[in-house]
């Protein structure tokens, strides 16, 4: 592994970056976690085989994915996820989109019910927010599971949810957080995008923001709430706001989603600031195509930390099936994956070659 060289690269092109010497972080106890919280991932292959054992394929049944916004990158990927297992499994899939909007999506979700599907998928919207329809479900006997669709990945049965599919976010936002610090020796200014209509983006910003409080040199400038939907559009006046107001102490911008920095982009090339320079962007998930291009081109973007988005897909249809065959959630969760330059993948999405999908037929054809 070159961890170690790459460890030590990140807090000497920090302290050129920032203008201050890499030793000035050497004894503040946040960057030798951030430094280790970084190290532990980049050593770390994970787990991303699936479930070791499971009910057969249950009979078909029409299964319908609710998509929060099909524009949405991770939504995307995981709908690509989706669509190959059903394939596989042999079950009829009809996909809607629910635009970026509740009332979109709300009125998508009053669609998959009426079409009386065997099972739903929310596709990256919070349960929270739907639970008249989601009554509706479970009094017609369909078992509900969402991606993204609650703070925490496991069964939510106060949700109305058989499972929710996510990694931990916890980890998610503590490893975005501590790139930030390691890739800044400690002496990141930092802002935060975040998105208020997702619990689960709230709670990574969170995490994220406290974990850069703890870090002595570092200064989380303003956290941001602004809808991820609007992002390309709305995010680069912000942005072109923020230069004004902080200046060169303006270095690094943290988003829950790739799409802010989609629009940042726009207000840093027309602000004159070049992709290798400050403010450096770095995504708390998904990890979508546009993310790896700007991070392989080293264009405004340093890394993301991606999910297994197919995985993740197959693991819907997989909970699906357990939930029509009685058997309770499977309680796998798949881990995070840091992307830098150093390691973003030539695809679209983080396709762990795991053997996930071998896995999966294997314990469908029982």
């Amino acid at each position: 592994m070159v961890v170690p060289a790459l460890l030590a690269a990140l807090v000497v092109a920090a302290s050129g970056c920032t203008g201050h010497p890499a030793a000035q972080g050497a004894s503040d106890p946040a960057v030798q976690r951030a430094l280790a919280v970084v190290a532990r991932a980049l050593n770390t292959t994970g787990d991303y085989r699936g479930p070791p054992a499971g009910p057969p394929a249950q009979r078909p049944g029409l299964v319908v994915f609710v998509a929060a916004d099909l524009t949405n990158g991770g939504i995307a990927g995981v709908a690509q996820g989706v669509e190959q297992a059903a394939r596989a499994i042999g079950w009829p899939l009809r996909i809607l989109d629910g635009q970026g909007t509740v009332q979109g999506q709300t009125a998508a979700l009053g669609l998959a019910l009426a079409l009386r599907p065997a099972s739903i998928i929310l596709g990256g919207f919070n349960a929270a927010g739907q639970q008249a329809a989601l009554r509706k479900a479970q009094a017609q006997g369909i078992p509900v599971v969402g991606w993204h669709s609650a703070v925490r990945p496991g069964p939510d049965p106060n949700a109305g949810l058989f499972t929710n599919v996510t990694t931990n976010p916890a980890e998610v936002a503590l490893l975005a957080a501590s790139y930030v610090i390691a890739n800044s020796g400690g002496t990141a200014g930092v802002v935060i995008f975040t998105d208020s209509e997702y619990a689960i983006a709230t709670y990574k910003a969170d995490v994220m923001a406290s974990t850069l409080k703890e870090c002595r040199r570092c200064s989380v400038l303003q956290v941001i709430d602004a809808p991820i939907a609007g992002a390309q559009i709305n995010v680069p006046a912000v942005v072109n706001s923020l230069l004004q107001t902080y200046g060169k102490r303006f270095t690094y911008l943290l988003a829950v989603n790739g799409a802010y920095i989609t629009g940042a982009r726009v207000a840093l090339f027309g602000a004159g600031v070049q992709g290798d320079q400050p403010p450096f962007s770095v995504a708390a998930g998904d990890g979508d195509a546009s993310e790896f291009a700007r991070i392989r081109a080293g264009d405004y973007q340093q890394a993301t930390v991606a999910e297994p988005l197919y995985l993740q897909g197959w693991q819907l249809i997989d909970e699906i099936n357990r939930a029509r065959a009685g058997q309770p959630p499977s309680g796998y969760v798949a881990p995070p994956h840091l992307v830098t330059h150093a390691d973003v993948p030539s695809g679209a999405v983080f396709d762990p070659p795991s053997g996930y999908r071998e896995n999966y037929l294997r314990i469908w054809r029982g």
